[in-house]
């Protein structure tokens, strides 16, 4: 179900996976942050929870840094807007002790099916 909204994402900008600074991935159940991992073309389909294993590549300083205000669970569950305000203090570079250094890209996905979008924030 998330393959449609993040394969049209991917369709509409120059931009890939490999240009993302910080993902902010809705996590209302832990499988759905996983689910869009996937979607998104971070990793293979099936291959979630492996690239989240240990954490590392989703520390701040890891590979594709994650929900770095703590997700739903720390900033409420707000179907997304949690995550749109993370995008922009991360690219303002406001995190403070959360900010990912030269931050300029950020994915918001928000949903965990149908409803589910995406959307791409570009520091500018």
């Amino acid at each position: 179900m998330l393959a449609g909204p993040a394969s049209h994402l991917w369709s509409r900008t120059n931009l890939t996976p490999a240009d993302v600074d910080v993902a902010l991935l809705y996590d209302g159940f832990t499988f759905n942050c996983l689910s869009w991992l996937e979607a998104l073309g971070f990793c293979g389909i099936g291959e979630g929870k492996d690239f989240v294993d240990g954490g590392t590549r989703i520390a701040l300083d890891g590979e594709l840094p994650l929900n770095p205000h703590g997700g739903q669970l720390s900033a409420g569950r707000t179907h997304g807007y949690g995550f749109v305000h993370e995008a922009v203090v991360q690219l303002r570079g406001h995190g403070g002790a959360r900010q990912v250094k030269g931050a300029e890209v950020a994915v918001i996905a928000a949903g965990g099916g149908v409803p589910g979008g995406t959307i791409l924030f570009t520091k500018g």
